[in-house]
C-alpha cells in the first residue's frame, strides 16, 4: 500500500479493543487464481462498552459476502474502505461470517497468504493477516482457532495449520482436506497455514510431565538430509526451557517449516513455525560453523517463543521487545550453554556495539519501547531486539539467577493467555525482589547509547583506589542530551595487580565479612557522577571495567598499553581480554593513520602472548586476532575515513602476518593436525579449532608467498566441510596477490559448478564476490544481478549481494564517485512495490550520511531526495526516507 502521507501511531494514544473475538473458524479454498477465505468470527463488545459500530481491518481483499447472524447484508449497512470494513450496526454478541478472495500468487511482499515457489504459506506478524480476512488484526485481541484447508490433493498433499490435526479426509473432486484446532487463545498475527509438496522428518519428545510430543521438520525432499541438526537443537531447547525455566511445551505437536523466500528469519507460530531455509537446514558438507551455531539459535529463539511471546504476548507493538528482547536473552543463554559462553557473548557484544550502537546514533534512533510508528515493520530492530536482550540481561545481573528465575515464574503464571506490556514484565521482577525499578525504566524510555566516563586515582599511603564513574547520553530525535534522565547502569568490575586479580573491599566494608575470593563486583551507577572508593588495595591496580559487557554502554578510560596487555594476560573475564585486544588493534590502526608512537609490533607482541596461551579457547583467540571491522572504526570517528581506515587496516593486517609468521603457520598446521580425528564435526571442540586455522590461513595468505598460496588451494580442493572451502574462497578472493588471481577465477568458478543447485550455498557465493574490497567490485555486483545465481524476488538473495556489498565492503560502497550509493538507490525503488519490507531494511547504509565528509554527505542525500520524490512510496520506505532526510 502506497500513501502520500502515511499516519503515525503513538503509544499515549492506545485505546483497548472495543470487541473481542471468542472464536474464529476460517476455511481456505486453494484454487488456482485465487484463494477462498471464509471467516466466521464469534463475536462480543467488551463489558461496559456501548459501542455499535464495528470496524475490521482488512487490505487487498475482495469481499464476496458477508453476514451477520445469518442474514447477508446490504451495501447501506456496511462500508469498505483501503484499510477497513465498517459494519455500521452490531448487537452486544454476534456471529459475523465473510467471504473474501485473495490471490497469493500476486503477493510479491511476501505478507499475509503468499506462494513461494509452488508452496503456500503466511507471514502474519506483524500486520499480515488483514491480507487474508477481515479481523481485528491486532495483538491484544486473543481467539481460539480452528481452521480448514481445502486443495488439490495431487498438488497440495501437505496441509497445516496452527494446532492440532482434529479431522481430515478426501474429498469427490480430487481435493482433500484437515482440519487443525489450536486450543489457546493468540492473536491473529501468530496465524500460520502452508500447504504444498514437502517432505517431513519426524522425531519425539517426552515432557517434565510425560508427555510425548511429536515433532516434525517440514522441507523439500532434497533436502531431508539438512535437518538433524534443526532436530537436535529443538530437542535440546525443550530440555534446556525445563530446566533453566520451568516451561513445558502444550501440544501433542510442534512443527517447522522450511521456506526459501521469507522476510525474516523464523516466526514463532503457535505449533507451526515457519523458518527461512537459511535458519534450519544444516549439513557440514554445504553449511559454515556460523550457519550451524545460528540454525541452533534460532531454532531455539522460535521455541521460546511458545511461552515468552505466545502464551504470553504483547499488548500492542510498542510492546515488541517484550516478547523479542526476553526471548533473544533466553536463546542467547541457551547457545551459551551449548557451546563456548565467552565466545558467544563476545559474538553478541560485536553485533551490538558494531551496528546497535549505529542504529541508537542514526535518524532511525528509538527506545526499546518506542513511542511512536508509521510502520511497525521498521521497528524489528536491533534495538528492539538486541538491545532489548541487553536489558534484560541487565534485570538479570542486578537479581541474580535466583530471583530473575521468580521473576519470570510469577511472570508467566499471572500473565497466562493475556496481552500485556512491558510494565508487567518488570513488575513481576519488582514484586519478588522489593527493589525499585522505577529508574531503571529508563532503559526502556529513552534512545541512545549512555556514555560512562571512568576516572580513577590510587593513595599508595592510604592505599586506597578511587574510581569515579559518569554518565551522559548523546542527543537522539526524541529527546536532546540534557532533557535525558541518569540510568541505571550495573558496571560489574575488578582490580587487577601484577600478579592478577586484586581482593575488592569497599570502603566502610568489614575485611572479614568479605570471600577470599571477593575479586569480582557489580557497582550500581545511578547519578551523572559517582565516586566509589576500595580500601586495602596493596598496589596501583588496572581497573577491569564493564566485565561480561555489563550494560550495554560505551565506556571511556584511558587505557595505556600496558594496562591492556596487563588485562590479556592476567584477567579472566574473557570478555575484558578480547575488549583489550580490541583497543590495542584500534590504536596500531589510529598509529598508521597517524604516525604516532604505538607501532604494530607493540600489537603483535601482545597477539604473540595470545597465540602462546594454550588456556585460552582456540575460537576466542581466533576472535582476538581479529582486527576492529572497518565499520566499527568508522563509529569511533567523528568523520568516517573510508579510504585510509582500509589502507591502514590493511598494513596492519600485512605487518602482523609478518611479525606472527612462525606462529601464524604453527598454529594452522596444530590445529589442522588436531581436526584430523575431527573430521567435519561441528561440536564445539572442531569449530574452535577451525576458526583458528582459518583466522591464520588469512593472516598468512597476505604474505604473497607461494607456500601459503598452496595451502590455500588445497584446503579450498579437499576439504569436504563449507566452513574450510568457504575460508579458502574468501581468502582468494580478497587477496591482492596477483599470483592467486588464476587460483581465484577458477575457483569462483568451480564452486558456483558444483552447489549451483543449493541456493544457500549459491548464496555464500554472492557474499563472498559482494564483499570483495578489490577494485571493480560494483561492476562485478552489477553483472551478478544479472546471473541465473540471482533473484530479486528472492529476500535472501537480495541480503546476499545488495546487502552485503552496502554493509561490509565500505570502500567501494562508498567510493568517491557516489555509484555505489546510485546502485543502491536503484535496487530500493525496485524493491519499493514488489517487497517494501526488505526495501526499507536496504536503505540503513544511506541514512549515516551524516558520519562522512561533506563530498559524500552530498551524494547519499541526493540519493536519499531522489527516492523520496517518488510518487508512490510505501509506508515502509517513506518513513525512513523522511525521518533521514530530517536536518
Amino acid at each position: 500500500m502506497t500513501v502520500a502521507h502515511p499516519k503515525t501511531v503513538y503509544l499515549k494514544d492506545y485505546q483497548p479493543p472495543r470487541f473481542r473475538i471468542q472464536q474464529t473458524k476460517l476455511h481456505f479454498t486453494l484454487r488456482e487464481q485465487f484463494t477462498e477465505v471464509k471467516a466466521v468470527l464469534q463475536l462480543e463488545r467488551q463489558p461496559g462498552s456501548d459501542e455499535r459500530e464495528l470496524r475490521l481491518h482488512g487490505q487487498e481483499l475482495q469481499l464476496q459476502e458477508l453476514r451477520l447472524d445469518g442474514r447477508l447484508l446490504g451495501e447501506g449497512e456496511y462500508e469498505l474502505t483501503e484499510e477497513e470494513l465498517i459494519v455500521f450496526s452490531v448487537p452486544e454478541r454476534f456471529e459475523l461470517s465473510s467471504v473474501v478472495h485473495i490471490e497469493p500468487h500476486k503477493n510479491t511482499a511476501l505478507e499475509g497468504l503468499y506462494q513461494s515457489r509452488g508452496l503456500y504459506c503466511t507471514q502474519c506478524e506483524a500486520e499480515g493477516f488483514r491480507k487474508i480476512t477481515f479481523y481485528l488484526d491486532r495483538p491484544d485481541v486473543l481467539s481460539v482457532f480452528t481452521t480448514t484447508i481445502v486443495a488439490p490433493a495431487g498438488d497440495f498433499p501437505v496441509l497445516l495449520s496452527n494446532g492440532n490435526k482434529i479431522e481430515s479426509g478426501t474429498n469427490a473432486d480430487g481435493t482433500h482436506y484437515a482440519t487443525w484446532h489450536d486450543p489457546f487463545p493468540k492473536p491473529a498475527y501468530l496465524f500460520a497455514l502452508v500447504a504444498g509438496k514437502l517432505s517431513c522428518v519426524e522425531d519425539h519428545f517426552v515432557t517434565m510431565s510425560g508427555r510425548k510430543v511429536t515433532l516434525q521438520i517440514f522441507v523439500e525432499d532434497k533436502d531431508l538430509d539438512k535437518c538433524e541438526h534443526a532436530m537436535r537443537s529443538l530437542k535440546n531447547a525443550m530440555k534446556w526451557d525445563e530446566e533453566v525455566y520451568g516451561r513445558e511445551y502444550d501440544l501433542d505437536i510442534f512443527m517447522i517449516v522450511a521456506v526459501d523466500d521469507f522476510n525474516m528469519g523464523a516466526m514463532e507460530n503457535k505449533g507451526l513455525n515457519i523458518f527461512n531455509t537459511s535458519c534450519v537446514l544444516a549439513n557440514p558438507r554445504t553449511t559454515t560453523d556460523l550457519g550451524f551455531q545460528r540454525v541452533e539459535g534460532v531454532v531455539a529463539h522460535e521455541y521460546f517463543h511458545n511461552w515468552s511471546g505466545n502464551r504470553v504476548t504483547c499488548r500492542d507493538w510498542f510492546q515488541l521487545s517484550l516478547k523479542e528482547g526476553f526471548t533473544v536473552f533466553r536463546d542467547s543463554e541457551f547457545s551459551a550453554d551449548m557451546g563456548a559462553r565467552i565466545v558467544k557473548r563476545v559474538e553478541d557484544v560485536q553485533l551490538l556495539r558494531t551496528l546497535q550502537f549505529a542504529e541508537d546514533a542514526g535518524p532511525m534512533s528509538h527506545p526499546v519501547q518506542p513511542a511512536s510508528f508509521i510502520e511497525i515493520s521498521n521497528f524489528y530492530t536491533l534495538t528492539v531486539y538486541e538491545k532489548g536482550a541487553e536489558v534484560v540481561r541487565m534485570i538479570h545481573t542486578l537479581l541474580g539467577p535466583e530471583l530473575f528465575r521468580r521473576g519470570t515464574d510469577l511472570y508467566f503464571e499471572r500473565h497466562d493467555g493475556q496481552a500485556v506490556t512491558i510494565e508487567d514484565f518488570v513488575q513481576a521482577m519488582v514484586d519478588v525482589s522489593g527493589r525499585d525499578f522505577s529508574q531503571f525504566m529508563n532503559w526502556y524510555r529513552q534512545a541512545g547509547t549512555p556514555v560512562v566516563k571512568a576516572q580513577d586515582h590510587y593513595d599508595a599511603e592510604t592505599r586506597q583506589y578511587h574510581l569515579t564513574l559518569s554518565q551522559s547520553c548523546p542527543s537522539t530525535p526524541e529527546a536532546t542530551a540534557e532533557q535525558k534522565a541518569p540510568f541505571h547502569i550495573p558496571v560489574a568490575m575488578g582490580l587487577l595487580g601484577e600478579a592478577g586479580a586484586l581482593r575488592l573491599q569497599l570502603a566502610g566494608q568489614e575485611v572479614d565479612d568479605l570471600p577470599a575470593d571477593n575479586t569480582h563486583l557489580v557497582l550500581e551507577l545511578t547519578e551523572r557522577e559517582q565516586t566509589f572508593v576500595f580500601e586495602n588495595v596493596p598496589e596501583k591496580p588496572v581497573p577491569s571495567l564493564l566485565r561480561n559487557f555489563s550494560a550495554p554502554v560505551k565506556l571511556e578510560y584511558a587505557y595505556a598499553p600496558d594496562d591492556l596487555l596487563r588485562i590479556i594476560t592476567t584477567d579472566d573475564d574473557g570478555f575484558c581480554r578480547w575488549d583489550a585486544a580490541q583497543q590495542l588493534g584500534i590504536m596500531a590502526i589510529q598509529a598508521n593513520q597517524t604516525d604516532a608512537a604505538f607501532k604494530a609490533q607493540d600489537l603483535a607482541n601482545a597477539f604473540k602472548l595470545v597465540l602462546d596461551d594454550a588456556s585460552l579457547d582456540p575460537a576466542l583467540v581466533a576472535l582476538m586476532l581479529d582486527l576492529p571491522s572497518e565499520t566499527y572504526l568508522g563509529e569511533q570517528q567523528a568523520v568516517v575515513d573510508v579510504d585510509g581506515n582500509y589502507r591502514a587496516r590493511r598494513a596492519v593486517q600485512v605487518q602482523l602476518a609478518e611479525a606472527l609468521e612462525g606462529g601464524l603457520r604453527d598454529v594452522y598446521l596444530r590445529c589442522q593436525q588436531a581436526l584430523s580425528p575431527l573430521g567435519d564435526s561441528v561440536e564445539g571442540k572442531a569449530i574452535a579449532l577451525r576458526s583458528l586455522r582459518n583466522r591464520a590461513l588469512s593472516y598468512l595468505t597476505l604474505l604473497y608467498k607461494q607456500e601459503y598460496r598452496s595451502w590455500c588451494e588445497r584446503q579450498f580442493a579437499s576439504s569436504t566441510n563449507m566452513t574450510d572451502v568457504l575460508a579458502a574462497l574468501t581468502c582468494a578472493v580478497q587477496s591482492q596477490d596477483p599470483d592467486i588471481q588464476p587460483f581465484r577465477t577458477r575457483a569462483l568458478q568451480e564452486f558456483y559448478d558444483r552447489w549451483q543447485h543449493e541456493p544457500l550455498v549459491v548464496n555464500q557465493w554472492l557474499s563472498v564476490q559482494a564483499a570483495d574490497p578489490g577494485e571493480g567490485a560494483l561492476a562485478r555486483v552489477k553483472d551478478l544481478l544479472q546471473s541465473p545465481a540471482f533473484d530479486i524476488r528472492n529476500p535472501n538473495k537480495v541480503r546476499s549481494l545488495i546487502g552485503v556489498f552496502a554493509t561490509q565492503n565500505p570502500r567501494n560502497f562508498h567510493a568517491v564517485d557516489g555509484e555505489g550509493y546510485v546502485f543502491l538507490a536503484d535496487q530500493i525503488l525496485l524493491l519499493n512495490q514488489q517487497n517494501p519490507q526488505i526495501a526499507a531494511r536496504l536503505l540503513t547504509p544511506l541514512t549515516k550520511w551524516r558520519r562522512f565528509d561533506a563530498h559524500r554527505q552530498h551524494l547519499m542525500r541526493d540519493q536519499l531526495r531522489r527516492i523520496a520524490r517518488v510518487s508512490k512510496l510505501s509506508k515502509d520506505v517513506y518513513e525512513v526516507v523522511n525521518k533521514s532526510l530530517v536536518e
